[in-house]
């Protein structure tokens, strides 16, 4: 049997006009700024109106540690939202936007896939609202005022060797990792060494995504640190006046964009960090408009519960006040197989044995998850070479860990596959037995964050710090920061910072290679293993099977 492509798929839709979208909510048409007919960002009087209004259920999706195999987060995210508004619910998605690094690169297309997709697919996956083009600009503006300042005079008494602001492009480019700028003598400025960052690892990525409001956002801004004295005091976006230009560049970013699922719901597609080297959420404010707007509102947290489910509870929920009321972490047969030691060319044949052994994987994310205080239901993401014995094994394993995996078909039929879920998840989230506290508090030192997060989520016995980096943290302690979270940089494929290590291991350490403070986020990025800030392209990049058809199509977004 053949099934359609995702793109082929996306193009069948039958897209409403974005205003009906926007009634589903009670969104008057006078407050959406349309791009186009099926895309529209919300405007921020309009969120200001609905502030009185009480709050729906958070929901959040999560998964075990990506596979080659294929796990289907942000399909299943797409799949629940309409599986509640199937079943009767006034339900809305929350979802990130798609970095052009990993649609040219080897991840494609990130709307969701078969018939549990957000469209318009290829705006999405490309340029869509402009919003990464803003905070690219935003960044880079920053980035050129700092060299300007030191061009003519250096007022500030920058140290040319301390400026820690980075340039960014949304784009995996790995020659721009280590870069020296300002050659060619006197008029280009003072030669210094820099980098490049892919921009969803920009600090501006994370203010824009954590900012309450436009106000909150400059003030945010105004707080970053770019650079330091010789004497170690540090100098800050605010210092270079950058904050109120870069606050305009950002001004229309801010606002959430709404767009429809292929069976027409409202999903909101705002903010784009990475969760293996950024905090890996949507906006909150798209959480929270949503919230306002619906009674039920299923987001997502990038890649596996021990990053993205992570950073949403420790970073996303304590800042913005959220508390989810139930998590759903997504599995697949197949990635069950792979963990348990099958390669990828064999997954097709039935072997619940492996299914078994790759189970651990799961228990381990199911715990994690549990120590938050919040419930936990298991979404398996069917494949149709699953067969009812594998599937079955997978339902045990998660009843022995005292929760329940529900069988998912939503990429096969849409809202029809996620009917049994949509209805358990409303269940648990009408009963308000949702305990919801992050990992640790504030007080503890950030070092001992760090710790919490490495022994109670990646299971390691020891983080590896020197002593540069350690005393790098006492400083920042010392200057008001101990009280911030730690977002931690670590590959996506392990609890380890090993990406071949699957499963569940324990008895490992966890090296730490640097740490840079967001102190306009308001966290410490802790960066583990051989993990990079910018990513770079496989030896065949999808970027080679992308091009226009003969009917001006797009071909090769997944």
């Amino acid at each position: 049997m053949s099934y359609k492509s995702d793109i082929e798929i996306a193009r069948e839709a039958k897209k409403r006009p974005i205003q009906e979208i926007g009634a589903k909510l009670d969104i008057p048409s006078d407050h959406l700024l349309p791009y186009g007919h099926d895309k529209a960002k919300v405007s921020q009087e309009y969120i200001n109106s609905v502030q009185g209004n009480a709050d729906g259920k958070l929901i959040l999706v999560t998964a075990i540690n990506p596979t080659p195999a294929g796990e289907g987060k942000t399909t299943t995210t797409v799949g629940l939202g309409d599986g509640l508004n199937r079943i009767g619910k006034r339900a809305a998605i929350c979802i990130r936007e798609a970095s052009l690094g990993p649609c040219f690169g080897m991840k494609g297309g990130a709307a969701g896939g078969g018939y549990a997709q957000v469209v318009p697919m290829e705006e999405m996956n490309l340029h869509f609202t402009g919003d990464f083009h803003a905070i690219t600009s935003a960044h880079n503006l920053l980035s050129a005022m700092i060299d300007n300042h030191i061009y003519w005079g250096n007022e500030l008494g920058i140290d040319e060797r301390r400026v820690v602001w980075r340039r960014v492009l949304d784009m995996n480019d790995r020659a721009l990792r280590d870069i020296v700028t300002s050659l060619g003598g006197v008029a280009n400025g003072f030669p210094r060494q820099t980098g490049f960052d892919i921009t969803v690892a920009s600090e501006v990525m994370a203010i824009l995504c954590l900012a309450n409001d436009l106000s909150d956002l400059q003030r945010r801004l105004g707080d970053i640190i770019v650079a330091y004295t010789r004497a170690k005091e540090p100098i800050t976006c605010r210092d270079i006046k950058a904050d109120g230009a870069m606050t305009v560049l950002l001004k229309d970013a801010t606002q959430p964009n709404l767009v429809q699922t292929l069976e027409n719901n409202p999903a909101f597609v705002h903010g784009g960090p990475f969760a293996n080297i950024a905090h890996g959420c949507n906006s909150v404010i798209a959480t929270r408009t949503a919230l306002k707007l619906a009674d039920y509102v299923v987001t997502e947290a990038g890649f596996g519960a021990d990053l993205g489910a992570e950073k949403f509870m420790n970073i996303k929920c304590r800042k913005a006040g959220l508390a989810p009321s139930v998590v759903v972490v997504v599995a697949t047969v197949r990635a069950m197989k792979m963990n348990g030691g099958v390669a990828k060319a064999d997954l097709g044949a039935e072997n619940v044995n492996a299914v078994k052994a790759g189970c651990p994987n799961l228990g381990r994310h199911i715990e994690n998850v549990k120590q938050f205080g919040v419930p936990v239901v298991v979404a398996i993401n069917h494949f149709v070479t699953d067969t009812d014995a594998e599937v079955q094994a997978v339902k045990d394993y998660v009843a022995e860990m005292g929760s329940e995996a529900i069988l998912c078909q939503h990429w096969e039929k849409g809202s029809e596959g996620t009917e049994a879920l949509a209805t358990r998840v409303a269940e648990i989230a009408d009963k308000d037995e949702s305990n919801f506290a992050p990992l640790y508090g504030d007080d503890l030192s950030l070092l001992e964050k760090v710790e919490c997060v490495a022994k109670r989520i990646y299971r390691a016995d020891e983080v590896l710090a020197d002593q540069k980096i350690r005393n790098q943290l006492k400083e920042w302690e010392d200057a008001g920061y101990g009280n911030l979270p730690v977002c931690m940089a670590k590959t996506q494929y392990s609890f380890t910072t090993d990406p071949n290590r699957r499963g569940a291991p324990t008895g490992h350490s966890v090296p730490i290679r640097e740490v840079r403070l967001s102190a306009g986020a308001g966290f410490v990025v802790v960066i583990c293993g051989e993990i990079m800030t910018m990513p770079g392209l496989p030896r065949v990049p999808a970027a080679e099977a992308i091009m226009l058809n003969e009917a001006g199509q797009i071909e090769g977004l997944f």
